[in-house]
């Protein structure tokens, strides 16, 4: 954040997908538009909304990232905590948007957010050797309101819960943890990931 600018922590983007060609094909129309050169959107006729960042249906998973992500993953390995997490309804491109199932044979421009978060993350950290940098990872489930971990499969049928830590802070959960050393490490873990559910995953990373 430059020197004399508002800290806002909490920050929205749009991204708007293109028709489906099962849509195009019944005839569907597109409902919502840019406004050029604005960060607003109107839905229908006349309702207009604005957010922080505005991507129409052209929009490059790269374009995504470099503008949301790359400027958190950045304050991330200073040090501070960051949170990125997809909303909307089913089949409005969440998944897509992040990356999710089987990342490790997506082409290489389809990457989402946590493909390219993650090889970018190892990258910093190979490039900052006078630093010594633990990642850990863990990946969570969260189905029908229930928890599980995806990292555990022998019991990932066990139900987590959220727990406060040490100093009141809620948000902790009782999931297994892995250290991982690289980038090509991650994508194994994500092979267990079910379809139709919304899966957490969280990197921590310390600075010794």
């Amino acid at each position: 954040m430059e020197s004399g600018m508002e800290e806002i922590p909490v920050k929205v983007a749009v991204r708007i997908r293109p028709l489906l060609s099962k849509e195009v094909l019944h005839n569907h129309q597109v409902c919502v538009r840019l406004v050029p050169n604005t960060q607003q959107i109107i839905i229908g006729k006349d309702r207009a909304f604005t957010f922080d960042f505005v991507f129409g249906k052209n929009s490059t998973q790269e374009e995504v990232y470099t503008v949301c992500i790359k400027p958190l993953l950045v304050s991330l390995t200073e040090g501070y905590n960051a949170t990125v997490f997809a909303y909307g309804q089913t089949g409005s491109g969440k998944t897509y948007t992040i990356g999710g199932g089987h990342i490790a044979s997506v082409a290489e421009d389809e990457k989402g957010i946590i493909p390219r978060a993650i090889q970018e993350l190892f990258q910093h950290i190979s490039e900052n050797r006078n630093i010594d940098f633990h990642v850990k990872v863990s990946y969570i489930e969260v189905y029908k309101e229930e928890l599980r971990d995806l990292l555990e499969l022998e019991t990932s049928v066990k139900e987590l819960h959220i727990r406060e830590d040490e100093k009141g802070n809620t948000g902790r959960i009782s999931a297994l943890k892995f250290g991982v050393l690289c980038f090509s490490c991650v994508p194994k873990l994500f092979l267990a990931s079910p379809e139709k559910a919304y899966s957490l995953l969280t990197l921590e990373i310390f600075r010794i």
